[in-house]
């Protein structure tokens, strides 16, 4: 037993470090890497896990159990509130309009009504683990369309609680057709009492989160021990989830509920701080799981039959989803990406599917053949988005977009370009604007420039990674072009291009973080501009401040200190790739930059410096 683990936990290692890379490589992005690992190595093709008779979901069942931990614990009541008319709306809409087609279809061929609307609930899920993974590397979930998938997953989750306190009504004329033998607590009750069941637990789970289990953290948080309180964590996350297996639920129920729970407490960052180095772990394993679990014999047996609900399934969520965000007014581009990221089935409906199953609403045949539909789903989507990405955005969305705005007309000549103007780029041009110089200023977010002109700024509709635009902006005759977008990779391209294609022109590039600025040194920009260094040097030098230094004297120090950790940068990027030579040169330069500034301290400050101390 015990080898048979370690076996299994190896050959999971083998496929994520594997394929993981391999699809990072191609632009699939990671959940797809895991995806096809979990099928390679599965037991329809390799077989190196999952032999005949063995449920492969229950070796990631713990993976999901602390993924929907993490997701229960997000669901904050003040979050919550701001985007309330994302998530009621939109998702309300969403959920409703894909239930009720997807029972109209599921009668049309074949199925009871109580199957069909069971069904139904569970199809109208989406994965919230690879959609936001997705679009995290990506770089678009602070984007209108990221913001809008996650308030539809938010909503989806919760109306999971309610959807399994519904279930039981819809098995009273089922469980006449088809019987159950189970020992659970639930499939021994009348469907009325299930429902009371299901009820009481969750309340019971919500009254112990309240009277309980913060007393209990905060008595466990004095004993000091950091991994204590992460024992302490991983045992109420179990309890709960044990307590729904006793009664027959979903064990993934009972860890959302718990993060519910601690959702509003002062332990709700710290347990996220603990847990988060473990997520992505755990979602690969649900991944790998997913791609292993797919049951390709019944494909091959029941191929148009599988292949023909999943492909009618993603054509109507994807009508749906179109339609919901015209609905909330998003851009054509927007809202083709906001329609296939959630074009599929989610997690939750393999919990959904199972307590279908016990409830006997579904036959063992229709609930496995809904499984295999759901895991197809899942390893379809991130191709989807590849396919928007590469084929329909590029042909169809840019065109569609320019039918409806070309890139401006741009009569400025100005010595300084600015491209993207978000959060960093308005910054600078403001403070440039302030300073009496003009910039040419270029973002390709058409709804963030109407919006930027209405507040005052002359933006520019164009997208400043076709060198066209570039050249209509002025860039044969500027100075100085500052990129500024938010998406490193994207920011990175923009300044290679317009740095071999205007030789003349100084390129001021952006770089979100010192792994960004090793990137760019990498490819020929030898001063990136930081956002994670000038803010926290003024906070430092502020701290001087208050501590007693003179302003000039602590303003001198971080300057140095400035100058001194850029001039290291270039120096570590070249040891980078070799970590125990990046250790040593690190050290090595953080001990030199260290002994700088103390000298610069112990020199005699200049008289100078009592000026900056004077209220005059």
């Amino acid at each position: 037993m015990n080898d048979g683990f370690l076996h299994d936990a190896l050959i999971y290692l083998i496929a994520a470090l594997v394929f993981v890379p391999i699809a990072k490589r191609l632009g699939m992005g990671s959940v797809l890497g895991y995806l096809i690992g979990g099928i390679i190595i599965g037991p329809f093709f390799l077989g190196f896990i999952g032999a005949e008779g063995k449920d492969i979901m229950h070796i990631a069942e713990f993976g999901v159990v602390m993924m929907l931990f993490l997701i229960g614990l997000e669901l904050e009541p003040a979050s919550l509130w701001r985007m309330r008319r994302l998530i009621v709306g939109t998702g309300i809409v969403q959920v409703t309009a894909t239930t009720l087609l997807c029972f109209f279809c599921l009668v049309w061929i074949g199925f009871s009504w109580q199957a069909a609307l069971a069904s139904g609930l569970a199809l109208s899920m989406s994965s919230t683990a690879i959609v936001m993974q997705t679009l995290r590397e990506k770089g678009l979930s602070k984007t209108e369309s990221g913001e809008s998938a996650f308030g539809v997953l938010l909503f989806q989750d919760m109306a999971v609680i309610p959807i399994l306190a519904f279930l039981p009504f819809l098995s009273i004329h089922a469980m006449h057709q088809v019987g159950s033998v189970n020992q659970s607590l639930m499939d021994k009750s009348p469907a009325w009492m299930q429902t009371l069941i299901f009820i009481g637990a969750v309340f019971v789970l919500v009254a112990a989160g309240r009277i309980i289990v913060v007393p209990f953290l905060r008595f466990v948080a004095r004993v000091r021990l950091h991994e204590l309180l992460t024992a302490a964590a991983l045992f109420i996350v179990i309890s709960a989830a044990y307590l729904m297996t006793v009664l027959g639920l979903s064990p993934a129920l009972g860890a959302f509920l718990a993060g519910v729970v601690l959702a509003n407490s002062e332990f709700r960052h710290e347990l996220e701080s603990d847990i988060e180095p473990f997520k992505g772990m755990l979602l690969g394993l649900f991944f790998i799981a997913v791609g292993a679990s797919i049951n390709f014999r019944l494909i091959f047996e029941s191929p148009l039959i599988v292949f023909g609900l999943v492909f009618g399934l993603i054509i109507l969520k994807a009508f749906v989803l179109f339609a919901t965000g015209a609905l909330s007014k998003l851009s054509f581009e927007q809202n083709t990406i906001f329609t296939l990221s959630l074009a599929h089935v989610g997690e939750f409906a393999f919990v959904l599917f199972s307590f279908i199953g016990q409830l006997g609403i579904l036959t063992g045949r229709w609930t496995d053949i809904m499984m295999g539909v759901t895991a197809i789903s899942m390893t379809v989507t991130p191709l989807l988005l590849l396919v928007n990405e590469k084929i329909i955005l590029p042909r169809f969305g840019t065109k569609h977009a320019f039918s409806e705005r070309k890139p401006d007309e741009i009569e400025e000549r100005n010595s300084v370009i600015i491209a993207g103007f978000g959060h960093f780029g308005s910054t600078v041009g403001r403070f440039l604007r302030a300073n009496g110089i003009h910039a040419t200023i270029l973002d390709n977010d058409s709804d963030k420039v109407d919006l930027l002109r209405r507040m005052g700024f002359k933006v520019f509709y164009g997208d400043a990674t076709r060198l066209g635009i570039l050249r209509s902006a002025g860039a044969e005759n500027a100075k100085i072009f500052i990129a500024a977008v938010d998406h490193p990779q994207i920011n990175q391209e923009m300044a290679v291009k317009a740095k071999a294609e205007f030789p003349h022109l100084k390129i001021m590039v952006r770089a979100k973080n010192r792994l960004c600025a090793y990137d760019l040194i990498d490819a020929g920009f030898e001063s990136p501009y930081r956002e994670a260094l000038d803010t926290p040097v003024r906070l430092g030098v502020d701290t001087l401040v208050s501590l007693g230094f003179r302003k000039y004297t602590a303003y001198r120090a971080g300057q140095n200190f400035i100058k001194y950790d850029e001039a290291s940068l270039s120096k570590l990027c070249e040891h980078r790739h070799n970590q125990d030579a990046y250790i040593f040169n690190a050290k090595e330069q953080i001990s030199i930059i260290e002994d700088l500034l103390s000298n610069d301290l112990s020199a005699n400050p200049s008289l100078n410096d009592r000026a900056w101390d004077s209220e005059a």
